[in-house]
């Protein structure tokens, strides 16, 4: 049996109004053909909310906006609910998720670790208590659920009115699994037979990478394929009339760890076409929006419907079934789907009102004041430039290692640090620092390693990340909106290492552009040694950069480097660029700088 205590049973749905059987007019029975019995039902799907419950941004401290103006949380996701749940019938739906909740904002970072759901007597999730509200019937666990570790998890799960699923998380020991594999769901039909939906859910291999501090010896997570393969057959063979898969996991078929792993990272089309017998995937961790995908089963030739709503609560898709009653049992004719944006609706005021005292909370907490600055900073050009704002995580980073290798086998090594700029809206302002300015620097949960590299493999790890660049030759006319994310590479898989000074000539093919690499103002030495501070996902193989996943550790944190990053700050009092930034790298064409 799985080793958490709940049942794999989910919540049967009502009798659903608003569906009938249709027929022709009245005829002489004798002549009268039978009328084939009809049902219709709708599968609504959110994914990555990330702690979103609000349209809030709690790193500006306002409301949430963009470029395309979305917005976002479960508050707006509720209204949507209520308003297919009243067009379709209650009964005729099921609401399911994909994973990555309960981590991403300042919400969910308090309820995690300043007022911790795992204390005695400790509050109940904001996510469980939206969730619960708004009646979601199942959710996939996302690799970002184990981020706080598997206390954590555990207690979220307890609070959840709806199983966490997850069919490829299993216990290390048993290789039994260690959640609910699947939930099956009975949705009641005018024509006097159920209709029987299994909800399977699949997470992420990559937890194994990048959560080893927290899963290592404790759970282990196979391929999404291998699983689904497994686990779809015995849901046919119990009667379900109808399987969905909610996969956290893209549909791409890339991975970002490389060989670290035998398994695909975004597998889910993978899975359509690999297994029989799935209608539907539900798709996330991408953080990309498709309405409708449609991928034939290499077996059967049926196509798959797969779907992926936009993170943090901006769509909400819907899978529309057709089923007809068809020698004994139900039969999908047709599935169908798209995706609804939460920017059309307002808030629900039953979720504004549920979670109006923790919303308050947290705004205070981020709105503390822990320094000054005499100038503002910004990330604005930081990746096309070497900033102060992005010296400040790698200075401190680089501190922080140093103090704790000090008087150690290693103290002698050289220090140097990688940092990326994961979010081209944060700041520094001139005048007070709050906690919600330091903590957007860094809005991940990542923790600090130390790891031994040569200069030879510190000049690999450049030029693998200097292919974040689109190659522009001289002469051409450089666009700063064009220049960056070469072939999808996201800006947090652009490193920046501090303590080298180097050039980037984008003119030059990827793997050969890194010129006049240096240390303390001499080339650098093939073979000398230094300790490079380094975020736990990269270490552990995050990005696939070369050589840092098998490099020796001499050192790893605890805590996370944001509140590293909060006690420097608070500790210095005032931050003055002057002691930390400097322009250790440039971009350059055939030797002349760009900016």
């Amino acid at each position: 049996m799985p080793l958490n205590r709940r049942s794999f049973l989910g919540r049967s749905a009502a009798v659903g109004a608003g569906v009938t059987v249709t027929g022709t007019a009245a005829a002489p029975a004798a002549q009268a053909k039978p009328v084939p019995k009809r049902y219709s039902f709708t599968v609504m799907g959110t994914t990555d909310l990330h702690g979103h419950v609000f349209n809030w941004d709690y790193f500006t401290d306002r409301e949430f906006d963009d470029k395309a103006h979305n917005d976002v949380g479960l508050a707006k996701i509720s209204t949507l609910v209520d308003r297919i749940r009243a067009e379709k019938g209650r009964g005729n739906t099921l609401l399911i998720d994909a994973g990555d909740t309960i981590q991403g904002t300042q919400l969910s970072y308090y309820y995690a670790k300043v007022d911790p759901i795992t204390a005695e007597s400790g509050p109940v999730h904001p996510m469980a208590q939206a969730m619960n509200a708004i009646g979601y019937d199942a959710a996939a666990l996302g690799n970002h659920e184990f981020n706080y570790g598997i206390p954590v998890l555990r207690k979220f799960e307890e609070q959840c009115d709806f199983p966490l699923l997850g069919a490829n998380a299993l216990d290390a020991r048993t290789l039994r699994p260690a959640f609910a594999p699947y939930s099956m769901h009975r949705l009641r039909t005018p024509c006097g037979r159920d209709v029987r939906v299994a909800v399977l859910g699949l997470t992420n291999p990559g937890i194994a990478i990048w959560d080893k501090a927290n899963v290592d010896g404790k759970m282990v997570f196979p391929g999404l394929e291998e699983q689904a393969a497994r686990w779809v057959p015995k849901l046919r063979s119990m009667g379900a009339d109808v399987v969905v898969v909610s996969a956290h996991s893209g549909s791409s078929g890339t991975s970002s760890y490389g060989d670290q792993l035998p398994y695909v990272e975004n597998a889910a089309a993978l899975v359509a076409e690999q297994v029989p017998g799935i209608d539907a995937i539900l798709v996330g961790h991408a953080h990309t929006e498709i309405p409708e995908y449609r991928v034939a089963n290499q077996a059967t030739g049926k196509e798959v419907v797969l779907s992926e709503p936009l993170k943090w609560g901006q769509r909400l898709t819907l899978f529309d079934f057709d089923l007809v009653w068809s020698k004994g049992r139900w039969v999908v004719e047709g599935v169908g789907a798209r995706v609804l944006n939460s920017n059309t609706v307002e808030e629900d005021p039953k979720v504004v009102r549920l979670l109006a005292d923790e919303h308050r909370k947290v705004v205070a907490y981020v709105n503390q004041v822990i320094g000054t600055s005499p100038v503002e900073m910004s990330t604005a050009q930081a990746p096309w430039r070497d900033e102060p704002i992005i010296d400040l995580i790698n200075h401190v980073q680089a501190e922080t290692v140093r103090a704790a290798l000090a008087g150690g086998a290693h103290a002698g090594l050289p220090v140097l640090s990688q940092a990326s700029c994961f979010s081209r809206s944060a700041a520094i302002p001139a005048g007070r620092i709050t906690i919600r300015d330091a903590a957007g620097l860094y809005p991940f949960e990542n923790t600090l390693e130390a790891r031994v590299l040569t200069g030879a493999q510190l000049k690999e790890y450049l030029e693998y990340s200097a292919r974040y660049y689109v190659r522009t030759a001289p002469g051409e006319p450089v666009d700063t909106a064009k220049l960056t994310n070469a072939d999808g590479t996201p800006d947090y898989n652009y490193d920046a290492v501090y303590g080298l000074t180097y050039d980037i000539d984008i003119a030059q093919p990827v793997g050969s552009r890194i010129v006049g690499l240096s240390f303390r103002g001499a080339p650098i030495d093939p073979a000398a040694e230094f300790v490079l501070a380094v975020n736990n996902y990269r270490a552990s193989g995050g990005g696939a950069f070369p050589h840092v996943a098998k490099a020796k550790q001499v050192w790893a944190d605890s805590d996370e480097i944001r509140n590293t990053i909060i006690q420097w700050v608070r500790a210095k009092g005032v931050l003055d660029p002057a002691e930390f930034a400097s322009v250790g790298w440039r971009l350059t064409r055939a030797g002349v700088p760009l900016f």
